[in-house]
């Protein structure tokens, strides 16, 4: 597990990003952006790496997009944060509306969207796991994630004391 902040979910030009790293940058907690100017096919390895082994998962679905990568990654995800660590944790936001010029562009996927939003936020509730956070806001995401980082370094702080806790 790597005491790190993984930035995952809705990507297509959002901005969602943004006030996270302007935050974590203030207060020096690691974070990964798989978002980057220039992705190359190495990229998905250090991605893979990092959704796998980060101690938090941010995983917002906004309204900007359509969001079937995103929403089929956060089961994904479940799975490896529960299969590999159950100390690590995810924190998922899906929106439960899209942008309206979504809306009106193709009826179609906008309605597979609403139902896949739906689908998904029932199946995570019903999940009914301790290291899973759905939150409704990003502002909900931002406190979320901020409290559970700060009680992960508390917990390495004291791995001095217990060299098999966390690694």
């Amino acid at each position: 597990m790597q005491k790190c902040i993984g930035l995952f979910g809705t990507c297509a030009g959002s901005l969602w990003r943004d006030p996270f790293i302007e935050k974590y940058n203030q207060l020096n907690i690691p974070f990964f952006n798989p978002v980057v100017p220039d992705w190359k096919p190495e990229c998905a390895e250090i991605e893979a790496d990092h959704l796998a082994n980060d101690a938090v998962i941010l995983f917002p679905v906004t309204s900007e997009s359509y969001g079937c990568g995103s929403l089929s990654e956060v089961g994904f995800s479940i799975v490896q944060a529960i299969r590999l660590d159950d100390r690590r944790f995810i924190i998922v936001l899906i929106s439960k509306e899209l942008d309206s010029h979504l809306m009106t562009s193709n009826s179609e996927e906008a309605k597979d969207s609403l139902r896949a939003r739906a689908l998904v936020r029932q199946h995570l509730k019903k999940l009914n796991l301790p290291n899973i956070f759905i939150v409704d806001t990003l502002e909900q995401m931002m406190s979320v994630s901020l409290i559970l980082y700060r009680n992960i370094e508390a917990i390495w702080d004291l791995q001095c004391f217990n060299p098999q806790n966390i690694q």
